[in-house]
């Protein structure tokens, strides 16, 4: 009697790493779509166009890293200014807690780089390859004329995009009307040549090529994001309660069917190829493309629209939605307070740095007249504008007179300079107040700009005269 014995079933072996595979999202239509365009051209509209707008002879923003620097605006600001941009970057921290905790992920929906820079190259290559259906058939047709064409003319616009990008990135840092021609020209070299192609290159890959994997697996936010959230912050979310189930699922078992009608748009409009119908996930960048989407199919099949929207967990549970609560009021409060603080620091700033450091190499010296004089470094940096002839004076609390030589200076726009100014007490008939010079006296130094006596500034040092009489 013979038996037969079955080879033993083979499991197959998981992998610990898996591609995902490519997506190809379809175009939404509708109020948030039509947002996300605004957005983008107004924030790509600003990047590209800043470095072109003067005021004066001075690039609107300008970083000019040689000579130490930055021109924003109608501000002038050193490396002494850096308090401004440790400032601004609280600023900006607390503005993205502030309205993530209001409305969830705006900044990654709306106003991201990420999110930008690859709605506009979605929008080249469905100029180059067509729809979504389109481009899913191109990718699955062999190599071809037509498909090395439409592939050739998408990687071209990309790649001239993306080089005008980095050209603009290097124009905050080189005036953009120096750049473009030298670029043109094929002068470009060195670094301004080195950056450009680094960051040209960098925005074909991110928006490119990688798109979504930059939000999914690089960006730390989607990580740390649900630290900002509450039972109040505003997400999208599909309703389970109106959806389910689908007509797919209620035709099989004979159930009267949901709103949803199981089309799959919802997934086909995602950027990061997710179902919303699963609950919210961190790969969701709340674009509300799947609102859009979901909006359409509800006109068209004449249901309420709704069925995926921007809601609340309170507000799914029947509860009222607070938009006023601990959380938001303290950081609006502390925002609010840092936007106040920067304007009036910036209002109150004067755009002149001065000081005074003493030569300690030489402690004194007794002229032939009398007098004992003191050296001094002072460091002068104009911020404004326009050149200045700077008129400087010397006082002393007790009444006793000094002389600065030279007694006034012209430092150009934007322009610092170190100098260095002898002053002199004053030759004096009543020998009593000659003995009384002897010993550390304090000295106010007083810098004033000629033509607009509001450009001042005073900084105190100590005058030495010698060892000090009993």
């Amino acid at each position: 009697m013979s038996t037969s014995t079955k080879p033993p079933a083979t499991e197959k072996p998981g992998l610990l790493y898996e591609s995902s595979a490519k997506i190809q999202s379809r175009r939404a239509q509708g109020r948030y779509a039509r947002l996300r365009v605004l957005a983008m051209l107004l924030l790509l509209g600003f990047y590209y166009l800043a470095p072109w707008i003067q005021i004066g002879d001075t690039p609107l923003v300008w970083l000019d890293l040689p000579h130490r620097r930055f021109h924003v605006f109608t501000l002038t600001l050193a490396p002494q200014d850096l308090i401004f941009l440790t400032w601004l970057l609280l600023i900006a921290a607390l503005t993205l807690f502030f309205f993530t905790t209001l409305g969830g992920r705006l900044w990654c929906g709306y106003a991201c780089p990420q999110t930008v820079w690859t709605e506009a190259f979605i929008w080249m290559e469905h100029l180059a390859e067509g729809d979504r259906y389109a481009r899913i058939k191109l990718d699955r047709a062999p190599w071809g004329a037509e498909k090395i064409l439409r592939r050739g003319a998408k990687h071209l616009l990309w790649a001239g995009f993306a080089l005008f990008t980095g050209l603009s990135f290097v124009a905050y840092f080189v005036p953009a009307r120096e750049l473009f021609p030298e670029f043109f020209a094929l002068q470009l070299s060195g670094w301004p040549l080195f950056w450009t192609l680094f960051y040209g290159f960098a925005t074909w890959g991110n928006a490119g090529v990688m798109r979504e994997q930059v939000c999914k697996y690089m960006c730390p936010y989607a990580r740390f994001q649900s630290a900002m959230f509450d039972k109040d912050t505003l997400v999208i979310s599909y309703d389970q309660k109106r959806g389910e189930p689908r007509k797919s699922v209620a035709k099989l078992g004979g159930l009267p069917a949901g709103d949803c009608v199981d089309c799959s748009l919802c997934v086909q409009v995602c950027p990061t190829g997710i179902d919303i119908r699963k609950g919210l996930q961190y790969e969701c960048i709340a674009c509300a493309a799947c609102v859009d989407a979901c909006n359409s199919v509800m006109d068209s099949v004449h249901k309420p629209r709704g069925l995926i929207r921007y809601t609340s967990a309170h507000e799914e549970a029947g509860q009222k939605f607070r938009l006023l609560r601990p959380r938001v009021i303290g950081y609006g409060l502390i925002w609010a307070a840092l936007c106040v603080g920067f304007v009036v620091a910036i209002l109150l700033r004067t755009p002149v740095q001065f000081d005074v450091i003493r030569d300690r190499h030489s402690l004194y010296r007794e002229l032939d007249d009398g007098a004992i004089e003191n050296l001094y470094t002072l460091k002068v940096s104009n911020e404004t504008s326009a050149a200045h002839r700077f008129k400087l004076s010397v006082s002393s609390p007790d009444g006793r007179r000094f002389l600065a030589v030279p007694d006034s200076l012209l430092v150009g726009r934007g322009e610092a300079q170190a100098l260095t100014v002898s002053v002199r007490s004053q030759a004096s008939d009543d020998e009593h107040e000659e003995e009384g010079l002897h010993g550390i006296h304090s000295l106010k130094f007083s810098l004033v700009a000629e033509d607009d006596p509001k450009l001042q500034r005073e900084r105190s040092a100590s005058f030495i005269a010698g060892e000090a009489h009993d």
